[in-house]
């Protein structure tokens, strides 16, 4: 396979394109029922039920919208006499693979009892500048829990990874690891101490 950093810069700076996004507003999910909803994103993941109106499109169903965590928004379309459905979704073009959350690396070991409390199954996999768990919500989505490694400043994130990213081409790793990320911090001149987090496998090549 050809390293598509060769074709293709990755770069932090703005490309000429006639539009410039400012932000994730929100991302909207088709749930399944609100009270299964709301005992998984809300009561489980911790996330506040801000709003809840009807679907302006869809008056016949209901949207609600989560508070990530830091004022970005998840909403869901869900009615009442829809089942959860836990079963994995089947990837094609166009499909979400998974959602991924920031969580404290601090609690990381207490994210993981609540998951093993609440029945949720989940992987743990150290994935070079960052560490996660999946698992699953009431509808069969992957849900991915995320922790830097180093804390990176929201509005330097892209910056950092891309310095990151030309790092780990001079470097000839074949993903960004740890040592790439900090490599990049020290460039930029941004102070960040490492977080403590267990071993865990890379899960390269694992679906």
């Amino acid at each position: 396979m050809s390293d598509d950093s060769e074709e293709i810069p990755v770069t932090a700076a703005k490309p000429d394109s006639p539009i410039h996004v400012t932000g994730t507003d929100h991302m909207t999910l088709i749930g399944s029922n609100e009270e299964d909803t709301v005992e998984f994103y809300r009561d489980l993941l911790g996330m506040p039920l801000v709003l809840r109106q009807p679907n302006l499109d869809d008056p016949d169903s209901t949207h609600l919208f989560f508070d990530t965590g830091d004022g970005r928004i998840i909403t869901f379309f869900v009615t009442d006499d829809r089942q959860s459905n836990p079963q994995p979704h089947r990837h094609r073009a166009g499909s979400v693979h998974h959602l991924s959350f920031s969580i404290d690396p601090e609690r990381f070991a207490d994210v993981k009892q609540a998951l093993d409390e609440a029945g949720h199954g989940y992987n743990e996999f150290d994935r070079g500048i960052f560490h996660s768990l999946y698992t699953r919500d009431h509808n069969g989505l992957v849900i991915e829990l995320a922790t830097d490694k180093y804390d990176v400043p929201d509005d330097r994130r892209g910056e950092v990874l891309a310095t990151a990213q030309r790092i780990r081409v001079e470097d000839g790793s074949d993903f960004a690891e740890a040592e790439h990320l900090e490599a990049a911090l020290e460039e930029l001149g941004i102070d960040s101490e490492p977080v403590e987090l267990p071993d865990a496998p890379t899960g390269a090549g694992v679906e």
